[in-house]
């Protein structure tokens, strides 16, 4: 089981209080010029939490300032009746540095400024992610997530207000269990799921808690999303982000724009885009073609460039290599700490680190010595040659 820490939060420093200030200025600017949210999209195997708090400390120009309006969780499953404890695990890492940053201090003390349904009252905005393929396996791992708040010394309205569905996941062992985009042409499954989405939407103990989905157009066909919408319209959702591909398309295919555009026009919740979006053009396309959208979400762009969210705010042009691989660097570095201090051995940390660069625009002759790395001290000798560029 994981350790869970039950202490109350030591007194807030003042390198604290500096980022929770400079994090309230950015915020400010970014509302007052009504930029479109970014949000970072959950992959499994790269986004885990190691990942997420370094990405908040170090893709933007400060710490806190990384562009993303909430980091959303790779999905937490079942396994053997309960929430996995694996995930559990890398929940309570957020949890941890939540509390060791002293930044859950409810927004609403500060006059200027006004928090939307997604954003936890911290700055480190996470939304955990949870994949069923019925309403029991929601009812646990929704259960789960509001135990562990609460072993980790928290209250139910503090940390992760929102909770958000996978129905969009393609990869077949979870889609042909029923769960992810395997879900879609269930709509009973979906009903069962939304009616108790409604149900503790309502509770006095979840008060706090909303809920929103993550989905496709459907798992063979574009169609069933639309036959889905009538009950999505009527259940409380935060938003709906929606990937416009079937399951079975999995990552390829051109994105069905038409499709996308008969759902976003029909839907009754504000909806976010998500799906290729790799570059500041990309984002500015979308923005343009979907002018009510709640926001966009982002994955890999966000893997390969991490201040991509940034420079989208600021509409400047992409940033030189030089930079980018300073950042990369800078995040890199910040994982691997992580890692050794939880970690046991150099093979652990190897497999954990090498994925990094999966979607990072390297030399072949630096990616061609990572790949080839038998142990961890060849992988940081190729990854130092990534420094000697910059």
């Amino acid at each position: 089981m994981a350790s869970r820490a039950t202490t109350s939060a030591p007194a807030k420093s003042s390198a604290a209080r500096n980022i929770d200030e400079r994090t309230l200025r950015y915020r400010r600017e970014m509302r007052e010029a009504e930029m479109l949210p970014v949000y970072f999209a959950p992959l499994q195997g790269f986004t885990e939490s190691a990942y997420r708090r370094a990405h908040f400390l170090h893709a933007g120009p400060k710490a806190g300032e990384s562009g993303i309006a909430a980091y959303y969780t790779p999905f937490l499953r079942v396994e053997k009746g309960a929430a996995r404890e694996k995930d559990l695990r890398d929940l309570q890492q957020d949890l941890e540095f939540i509390k060791s940053q002293q930044s859950n201090i409810c927004h609403c003390e500060n006059a200027d400024y006004s928090s939307s349904d997604d954003e936890a009252p911290h700055f480190y905005n996470v939304v955990p992610q949870v994949i069923c393929k019925d309403a029991a396996e929601f009812r646990i791992l929704v259960d789960d997530i509001q135990k562990l708040k609460k072993d980790c010394g928290f209250a139910a309205d503090e940390v992760f207000p929102q909770i958000d569905i996978n129905m969009g996941c393609p990869f077949p062992m979870q889609a042909k269990s029923g769960r992810g985009s395997g879900i879609l042409p269930r709509v009973d499954a979906v009903r069962e799921i939304l009616q108790e989405v409604a149900r503790r939407s309502g509770q006095q103990t979840d008060a706090a808690l909303t809920f929103s989905i993550k989905m496709r157009l459907g798992y063979t066909s574009p169609d069933e999303c639309l036959a889905l919408l009538p009950l999505l319209n009527e259940a409380p959702l935060a938003h709906i982000t929606m990937h416009p591909r079937t399951g079975i398309q999995q990552y390829k295919g051109a994105l069905d724009f038409a499709a996308f555009e008969a759902f976003y026009s029909q839907c009754r919740h504000p909806v976010i885009f998500n799906g290729d979006v790799t570059s500041l053009s990309d984002i500015q396309a979308i923005e343009r073609r979907f002018p009510n959208l709640k926001g966009i979400m982002i994955g890999r762009g966000l893997l390969a460039n991490p201040a991509l969210a940034v420079q989208f705010q600021a509409q400047s042009p992409a940033q030189s290599q030089t930079s980018l691989l300073s950042a990369l660097l800078k995040i890199h570095d910040s994982i691997l700490d992580n890692y050794r201090k939880r970690l046991q051995n150099d093979a652990q940390i190897l497999d954990k680190l090498r994925p990094f660069w999966t979607y990072a625009v390297l030399e072949k002759r630096i990616i061609k010595k990572i790949a080839k790395a038998r142990n961890l001290s060849d992988y940081l000798n190729a990854v130092d040659d990534l420094r000697g560029i910059i």
